[in-house]
């Protein structure tokens, strides 16, 4: 593929590609991204800010935008003084298809927030403070789950892509951790929450290997018509020597799910994520699913409606007579799944694989039972929990309080190893795989320490892959088809996943409008689709309330993806307020002909996998 011309005017330089066009005046710190017509999609700024925990950096004594002509590609560089490194440089290069943005400082320091199309920066003019690209689009599309659920949001509205949030307002973004790192710029403003308008598009994207994504947050930041991108390092990446940011792609096109599909291929073809999942797919992988966890919400919602018995916790459920109960039932109604997870908490201990003793007194017995009517089991898994492991194995407070499991420590590495084969092995439970849940629970903190990790063990993104990789590497080397279920539909996390599970459905949109679960199904399954297309999906089931949406969702399960039940007797809903505050209510009860639905989606599937 040649590269893009270069054309050099009296004060202004045009560099012309299939997709784009890019305009740049003498003497100005941005250029004008703009479509083959000449719309503007934004003035691209050429500052940047790396900010060390120490200092701010600020950027001064800016020199001129440097352009030069390189086989198949034209790059523009900035370099200007800066107060926290020695020396900095903003390099934009324009390939024949595609825009890569990137920064490089030369010092010494631990980074904090890194500022990217944009940043801190002192003029010779006067003028001083932050400077963002301009928005010259109407909207972002965010490939992550949120609420309020609005897939194509404002341009002047924030977006977060990371490994960190909860149900706390402004934190419901980690339903994907990590999701693709990958947005997108559209010309339209959005119908629907759900809906993606058409028109062309730009797509934003962080390229680069996992183990460079030592960043917790990828954050679209925008104000007053203008936008940067910020990557939240958390003070825990040393830089001495040099340093260079993960690359930012910029390319054109024809849909957000294209862009996504882009961006998958991209990785691969540099050789960041892999092409094909790790190892290929067993046959029971594809086997219907029942996890527990919907039964035993609904459960005790019920128990505390009928008498107001708070303490009857959903955890409190997770036992061997209730999934005897629940699977009984399924049974009697011809809905027998492939697959049985048990939920949170069959354990004594969160990490410890000890089965509680009077919730499970044999555990080992019942997954064997299973394994005699044809079935496998998976254990649910809370990732990063400490409550089992040492202050060595540990991410810690500042005053040594264990705070989250710490995969840089070969001490924890060794701890996770044994209880995943004691787990999985056949002289253990015997159970055959994980379903890895609250990885949008990585650490992050300024002022956390790692006791036994090393200087230069990966951080944020990096670190969640590293944790998922020492499950992994135990699972398969104790039983090479376990399963490992996770929701991480970045493409670099192919390596340590074997199948996406959709994960917990949401309520509102912005308008306080209901969006259906169908309707949410069907956007998070064109994300991973894209993303991560040889690897299986989990369909997912949690929570919905009413019977009619509940059948809705079941009738589409078996096209998009492995069926999974979460319910055998009655729905549920949760709702979150202020500061997170749960609260369950009961569902409709389903009946004989709800179950007799999923008997008849589930034969259908199956024959499909004849």
């Amino acid at each position: 593929m040649s590269g893009p011309s270069l054309t050099r005017g009296d004060g202004t330089l045009t560099v012309v590609a299939a997709g784009y066009q890019l305009f740049l005046r003498d003497g100005a710190l941005g250029a004008v991204l703009a479509d083959p017509a000449g719309q503007a999609w934004s003035r691209l700024s050429l500052l940047a800010s790396v900010d060390r925990v120490d200092v701010v950096d600020e950027s001064y004594a800016l020199g001129s935008v440097v352009v030069v002509e390189q086989a198949g590609f034209v790059e523009l560089s900035l370099s200007t003084a800066s107060t926290a490194w020695s020396s900095k440089t903003v390099t934009l290069r324009c390939f024949a298809d595609r825009l890569e943005y990137e920064v490089r400082v030369v010092g010494a320091g631990l980074l904090s927030d890194v500022q990217l199309l944009g940043g801190r920066a002192v003029l010779s003019g006067g003028a001083g403070g932050v400077f963002r690209s301009s928005v010259e689009f109407a909207s972002v599309f965010d490939p992550t789950p949120t609420e309020p659920i609005q897939v194509v949001r404002s341009a002047a509205t924030a977006a977060t892509l990371g490994v960190v949030g909860d149900a706390s307002p402004g934190r419901l973004h980690g339903v994907f951790a990590p999701p693709p790192l990958c947005l997108a710029f559209g010309r339209a403003a959005a119908p629907s929450p759900i809906e993606v308008p058409g028109g062309d598009w730009l797509s934003v994207a962080v390229v680069a290997p996992v183990a460079e994504l030592r960043f917790t947050e990828l954050r679209y930041a925008a104000e007053d018509g203008g936008f940067l991108l910020e990557l939240d390092y958390d003070g825990h990446t040393t830089v001495d020597g040099s340093f260079t940011t993960p690359l930012l792609v910029l390319r054109p096109a024809a849909a957000p799910v294209a862009a996504l599909r882009t961006y998958r291929d991209d990785l691969v073809d540099r050789g960041f994520a892999p092409a094909v999942p790790a190892a290929p797919p067993a046959r029971w992988w594809r086997e219907p699913l029942f996890c527990g966890w919907g039964a035993q919400c609904a459960a005790a919602a019920e128990r505390s409606a009928d008498h107001g018995d708070v303490a009857h916790r959903a955890t409190d459920l997770a036992r061997a007579d209730r999934y005897d109960e629940w699977l009984g039932r399924l049974a009697e109604h011809g809905v027998v799944p492939g697959t049985v997870v048990i939920d949170d908490q069959w354990e004594t201990v969160y990490g410890s694989g000890e089965p509680h003793p009077e919730r499970w007194p044999d555990l080992r017995g019942w997954i064997a039972d299973r394994h005699a009517a044809g079935q496998r089991v998976l254990l649910w898994w809370k990732a990063w929990d400490p409550a089992a492991l040492t202050a060595e194995q540990c991410v810690v407070t500042p005053d040594g309080t264990p705070l989250a499991a710490d995969p840089g420590s070969p001490a924890y590495v060794a701890h996770v190893t044994r209880v995943v084969h004691q787990l999985l092995g056949p002289d253990g439970l015997d159970a055959d795989g994980f379903k890895l849940d609250f990885l949008q629970r990585t650490p992050a903190g300024r002022s956390l320490r790692r006791p036994g990790a090393g200087p230069d063990a990966p951080w944020g993104i990096a670190l969640l892959h590293a944790l998922l990789a020492a499950i992994a590497r135990a699972a398969k080397e104790i039983k090479p088809d376990a399963l490992l279920i996770t929701h991480t539909p970045h493409p670099g996390f192919g390596d340590v996943t074997d199948m996406l599970r959709l994960n917990d459905l949401l309520v509102h949109a912005l308008s306080g409008e209901v969006v259906p679960p169908a309707a949410q199904l069907a956007f998070r399954h064109s994300v991973v689709a894209a993303t991560m297309p040889e690897h299986l999906i989990d369909t997912d089931q949690w929570p919905i309330a009413s019977r009619d949406e509940w059948r809705a969702y079941v009738s589409d399960q078996a096209r998009l993806g492995v069926p999974s039940l979460y319910y055998a007797q009655r729905l549920h809903f949760t709702e979150y307020l202020h500061f997170a505050e749960r609260i369950d209510h009961p569902g409709d009860h389903l009946e004989a002909a709800d179950l007799e639905l999923v008997a008849r989606s589930w034969a259908e599937y199956r024959a499909g996998l004849a």
